[in-house]
């Protein structure tokens, strides 16, 4: 599932995982601010009170995706 509000710069969605079909929240908000444009990026899992590093791990391939986007 996503959900986007382009207007605010957010965008919501859920990941399932693989093995136990555990659901995680991905939010993506995306602000102006004079001379940048800040990325700010959460994820977390819905169950449990550790994910493992399935977190951190989205989110830094995420930022390397967006390097790599951005480096063309």
């Amino acid at each position: 599932m996503v959900n986007i509000d382009a207007d605010k710069g957010i965008i919501e969605a859920t990941d399932t995982t693989a093995w136990f079909s555990f659901k995680d929240d991905i939010v993506v908000r995306i602000t102006d601010s004079e001379n940048e444009r800040l990325v700010d990026i959460r994820s977390k899992s819905r169950i449990g009170g550790s994910d493992l590093g399935k977190s951190a791990a989205r989110i830094h391939g995420f930022i390397k995706e967006l390097d790599n986007l951005l480096a063309k």
